[in-house]
C-alpha cells in the first residue's frame, strides 16, 4: 500500500472554544510556565553551584528539572499563545516533532524517577555500602541510560506514525500533538498502532510504577531499624519522591494504557501533568529538603551580597 499525505497542516481544536474563557486560561497558564522554567532553573543553578550538593540525590535531580524545563517547552509555550489566536494551526511535520520531544522526554523522566528510587533505597538499605556503589561512573551512566532510554522510546513512537496515511480531516481534537488524537485522523485502521503504543507507553509506565512502589516498600520496612531522627529524614525524602511519582504516574497510566480505538482523550488530565506537575516538582523538593533551601539561601544571599558590595565600590 502506497502511503499518501493530503494533509500538510493540522488544526489544533484547542482546550475551550470560548474566546473568554481562553484569555481567562492565559493569563492563569503563563505564570505557572514562568514559575516552572525559573523554580526548576534555580535547582539545575544551585545543585551546579553549591558544592554541598554534588551528591548523587541532588545530581539526579538536576536532571530531572532539567527534564521539566524541557518537557514544559516542549508543549506549554505553544499552547498558550494559541489561547490568543482563533484558528490554531501546526504543521504534521511540526506535530511529529512535538510528539518526539514529549515522549523522548517523558519516559526519560520515568527512568530519572526510577534512578533516583534506586539511590534512595542504595541510600537507606545500605548505608555503609553506598559511595562505593553509588560512584561517580555509575551516577552518570544511570544518567545517560536514562536520557537514551526515552529517545529510543520516542524514536519508535515516531516510527509507528510517521508511516500512516493523513488525508483528512485535518482537525486534532487536543491543546497539543499526541499519539492517540493524531491516530484518529489516520485514513487506515490504526489497531495495531494503538496496541503498539499500549505496549511501548502504557507498560513502561506500569511496570515503572511497581517497580518504584515496590522500592519504597522495602525502604520503609528497612527503616524499622534506624534510629527516630534517621527514620524522619528518610521518610521526609521518600515523600517528596512518592508524591512526585504519584502526582506523574497517575495520569500517564491514565491516558496511555487504553487501545487507540477505544481512546477517550481527558483534556484536564492532560493539562494536569503537562502544565502543572512541572511546576510542583521543584516545590515539592525544596519545601521538604532543608539542605537544599539552605543553599538557595546562601546562593541568593552571596548574589544580593556581591551585588551590594559592587555598588558600595561604585560609590
Amino acid at each position: 500500500m502506497v502511503r499518501t499525505n493530503n494533509v500538510t497542516e493540522l488544526i489544533i481544536a484547542g482546550l475551550f472554544q470560548d474566546p473568554e474563557v481562553q484569555r481567562a486560561c492565559f493569563v492563569v497558564f503563563l505564570p505557572v510556565y514562568l514559575a516552572t522554567v525559573v523554580g526548576n532553573g534555580l535547582i539545575v543553578l544551585t545543585v551546579s553551584v553549591r558544592k554541598s550538593l554534588h551528591a548523587p540525590m541532588y545530581f539526579f535531580l538536576s536532571h530531572l528539572s532539567l527534564v521539566e524545563i524541557s518537557y514544559s517547552s516542549t508543549i506549554v509555550p505553544k499552547f498558550i499563545t494559541d489561547l490568543l489566536v482563533k484558528v490554531k494551526t501546526v504543521s504534521l511535520k511540526g506535530c511529529l516533532a512535538q510528539i518526539f520531544f514529549s515522549h523522548f522526554l517523558g519516559v526519560t523522566e520515568i527512568f530519572l524517577l526510577v534512578v533516583m528510587a534506586y539511590d534512595r533505597y542504595v541510600a537507606i538499605c545500605k548505608p555503609l555500602h553506598y559511595t562505593n556503589i553509588m560512584s561517580h561512573r555509575l551516577c552518570h551512566a544511570l544518567v545517560a541510560s536514562s536520557w537514551l532510554g526515552g529517545f529510543f522510546h520516542s524514536i519508535i513512537q515516531v516510527l509507528i506514525t510517521i508511516q500512516l496515511p493523513f488525508c483528512g480531516p485535518n482537525v486534532i481534537d487536543h491543546y497539543f500533538c499526541d499519539l492517540h488524537p493524531l491516530f484518529k485522523l489516520a485514513c487506515t485502521d490504526t489497531f495495531m498502532e494503538g496496541v503498539i503504543v499500549l505496549v511501548n507507553s502504557g507498560l513502561i509506565s506500569v511496570f515503572s510504577f511497581l517497580l518504584l512502589v515496590s522500592s519504597y516498600v522495602v525502604i520503609l520496612v528497612s527503616l524499622r531499624n534506624h534510629s527516630a531522627e534517621g527514620r524522619s529524614k528518610a521518610l521526609s525524602t521518600c515523600a517528596s519522591h512518592l508524591t512526585v511519582v504519584t502526582l506523574f504516574f497517575g495520569p500517564a497510566i491514565f491516558l496511555y494504557m487504553r487501545p487507540a480505538s477505544t481512546f477517550t482523550e481527558d483534556k484536564l488530565v492532560a493539562v494536569f501533568y503537562t502544565v502543572v506537575t512541572p511546576m510542583l516538582n521543584p516545590i515539592i523538593y525544596t519545601l521538604r529538603n532543608a539542605e537544599m533551601k539552605i543553599a538557595m539561601r546562601r546562593l541568593w544571599g552571596k548574589k544580593e551580597n556581591s551585588g551590594m558590595e559592587q555598588k558600595w565600590e561604585s560609590d
